[in-house]
Formats: C-alpha cells, sequence, structure tokens
C-alpha cells in the first residue's frame, strides 16, 4: 500500500495479493479496495479495476478461483527472495523487532473458504 500511495502503481503481482489480504483475509468488501486504488493508481481503468477486484473475491463472470488465498508469506518467499521489495516498501518486517501480524493467515484462510462454502449450500 505504500508503494501506491507513493508512485501511484503497483506490480500485479501485488495487486492481486493485497486484495486477496483485503478481501480474504480481512474479510473488507472488494469494493472498498477497488475504490481506494481506483483513487490512487495511475492507470486505474474503469474495467479492469473493477472485474480484477470481482475476480479475486470470486464474485465476478469468472469466480471459479474463489477458493484461491494467496498466502503473502509464500508469496514473499517466492517472488521476493532476497527480501528486495520488502526492504523498500516494508523494512520493519526485516528488523528484529519486526511487528505482530494483524491476523492468522491460516485461521482467516479457514473462515473466508468455510463462508464461501456457506454461500455454496443457499
Amino acid at each position: 500500500m505504500r508503494e501506491l500511495w507513493h508512485t501511484g502503481v503497483m506490480h500485479n503481482r501485488v495487486r492481486m495479493v493485497t486484495a486477496s489480504f483485503l478481501v480474504k483475509n480481512l474479510l473488507i468488501d472488494w469494493r472498498h479496495g477497488e475504490q481506494w486504488f481506483w483513487d490512487t493508481l495511475v492507470d486505474a481503468d474503469g474495467a479492469n479495476n473493477p472485474f480484477n477486484w470481482q475476480w479475486i473475491a470470486g464474485s465476478g463472470a469468472d469466480a471459479a478461483p474463489y477458493f484461491r488465498v494467496f498466502n503473502p508469506e509464500r508469496q514473499r518467499e517466492r517472488f521476493d527472495p532476497r527480501d528486495e521489495y520488502v526492504r523498500q516498501w516494508a523494512p520493519e518486517f526485516l528488523s528484529d523487532d519486526p511487528p505482530e501480524p494483524i491476523v492468522d493467515l491460516a485461521d482467516t484462510r479457514r473462515q473466508a473458504l468455510a463462508a464461501y462454502d456457506a454461500l455454496k449450500r443457499v
């Protein structure tokens, strides 16, 4: 979010991880994230922005990957193995005394999947 705020851009991988975290781990309505990105992105697109958020939320026309919950830590290990991105935009996570996680990723993933499962039965 710092990168987006300071530069107006964000790599697509980071956009997907951020959107997944907001929607599926924090259970924030996708429209709130979409609006903030719309207001902040210099390359916001009237079609792509809302459709990408709907895809992440599993509520769009192509909602098949609703069960995909990106794990930010695994994404970091895979796509930022030398912590270059984290060092630039969130260096406090590399300190000797990093901040406490705001949620338990495994627990919130289970909660999100349970909520989607409940919707399938309605």
